[in-house]
């Protein structure tokens, strides 16, 4: 074959390639605004309902240590939902800082009792050692 028989087939071949891409991509574009304008009146995609907490924490009673194991905080795109977890991180810290408050009087109370225990005992014994 001589040269010029040469590029006029890769011309040619390059014209072939370039129109078959660009139907390819004419019938792209195409598909991809039909599936997001809808084509009428049913929509492609159905809204869904956002997954909620199920087995939200208990509102009338402590929370305990079963109720935390028991809890199964949905499932969003990327993790958790925030909204859910803010959720049951506050209740959870609310409960522990209610608790560490009642903890922190019990003791003040009994170190309290204990004193007046030990003064009663180091009172009662210098009376009778007078006697």
């Amino acid at each position: 074959m001589a040269r010029s028989d040469l590029d006029r087939y890769s011309a040619s071949g390059e014209m072939h390639v370039f129109w078959f891409l660009l139907l390819t991509m004419a019938v792209v574009v195409a598909a991809v605004t039909l599936a997001v304008v809808g084509g009428g009146k049913s929509a492609v995609l159905q809204d869904v309902e956002p997954e909620r907490l199920t087995d939200p924490l208990p509102a009338n009673r402590p929370v305990g240590r079963a109720d935390v194991e028991a809890m199964r905080l949905p499932m969003a795109v990327r993790g958790y939902r925030m909204a859910d977890v803010d959720e049951a991180l506050g209740r959870l810290g609310a409960e522990l800082a209610e608790r560490d408050a009642h903890i922190a009087e019990l003791e003040s109370a009994l170190a309290g009792a204990q004193a007046t225990a030990v003064n009663g005992q180091a009172g009662g014994s210098d009376e009778e050692g007078g006697r």
